[in-house]
């Protein structure tokens, strides 16, 4: 009796968590709308948004409008978008493979889109064709991942893993000789600048191609957020309990891949997120995956939001985002394993 009331307290505690994060996400997402070397007020941004969401006409600035709907609002949705897709993708790794080290990258996504991204641009594409370039190198990439177990006839996580490695390093060398190749005024810079991540040049049209993809493979790993619980106790553990690790895994795997291409190439490639973001989605709603899931959305969401928000302030230049969420994860998970280095094996 007393065990089953505290785990309706801890569903109730959770609950309220999740609903605070949300309010607080939507609160910056108003307060990043209006600040900006080009500032708006809030009660004008307001206006604006209310006039062009029910099509009313207004007596609202021309520039004040083309700033929030036509840069502001498409960049501060596509840094909530990433963000809590790649939290989402490294909650749901990290439970089903139960090894806290694993980012949503770690099956080759990442390098397997950077290749994409830069044989586009090295083929002086346009953006939209760079996109779908990076989009399909990162599941070609896991897709390469995925067959070298079935040709070692081996469904083992560590040999996943392993191959994760062998294909994430194969990709890099040949990211390093396509930037070899590349010219080094024009197609090495912008490569380059890709890899480090930036919402500078994100659209609505963008943010339209990869949303509803996004949202159904979201809604899925969500859903079968009981499953990864049983799945992070151990294969042989979810096995007697009536898992098909198999397909259960399989489908986090392609899930998770969706969400993590779809975010690296619609603002290049991002560390850290996935990999620190769950940890302290941990840390105020535990290990639960059934609520530490959303959590670990709306955290990432609101993490990615302010790093964008800084970047784009700090200085006369904008500052790619990668350098700022490495220097945020990196203190941020060397503390944390401080502070579990008992547990550490």
């Amino acid at each position: 009796m007393l065990g089953k009331r505290a785990s309706v307290d801890n569903r109730q505690k959770s609950a309220l968590i999740n609903s605070v994060l949300f309010v607080l996400l939507a609160i910056l997402v108003m307060v990043c709308l209006c600040v900006g070397k080009y500032s708006i007020s809030p009660a004008e941004c307001i206006k604006i948004l209310w006039g062009n969401l029910f099509n009313i006409s207004g007596d609202w600035d021309v520039m004040d409008e083309n700033m929030l709907m036509g840069v502001r609002l498409p960049r501060i949705m596509a840094a909530v978008i990433v963000g809590a897709a790649l939290s989402l993708s490294g909650a749901v790794y990290q439970g089903i493979f139960n090894n806290p080290l694993v980012s949503p990258d770690f099956l080759g996504v990442s390098s397997g889109a950077c290749i994409g991204a830069a044989v586009a641009i090295l083929f002086a594409m346009p953006s939209i064709l760079i996109q779908i370039s990076a989009f399909a190198g990162g599941i070609v990439a896991v897709l390469l991942t995925l067959l070298i177990p079935r040709i070692m006839k081996s469904g083992s996580n560590i040999m996943l893993v392993l191959s994760g490695i062998i294909v994430g390093g194969a990709m890099t060398s040949i990211l390093g000789f396509i930037k070899y190749i590349a010219d080094p005024e024009t197609q090495l810079a912008a490569i380059t600048y890709w890899q480090l991540g930036s919402f500078a040049y994100v659209d609505n049209k963008a943010i339209v191609a990869v949303l509803p993809l996004s949202v159904v493979a979201a809604i899925v790993m969500v859903a079968m957020s009981w499953w990864i619980n049983i799945l992070s106790l151990g294969e042989s553990e979810a096995r007697s309990l009536g898992a098909d690790v198999r397909l259960l895994r399989g489908t986090c795997i392609v899930c998770s891949t969706i969400l993590t291409a779809a975010s690296i190439c619609i603002s290049g490639t991002i560390g850290w997120v996935g990999l620190v973001v769950p940890h302290f989605g941990r840390m105020l709603v535990g290990s639960d995956n059934r609520v530490l899931l959303p959590a670990s959305c709306l955290i990432g969401g609101i993490f990615m939001l302010l790093v964008d928000t800084v970047t784009r302030i700090i200085g006369p230049a904008e500052m790619p985002v990668s350098i700022l969420t490495g220097l945020i994860g990196a203190p941020f998970f060397a503390w944390l394993l401080y502070r579990q280095r008992r547990n550490v094996r």
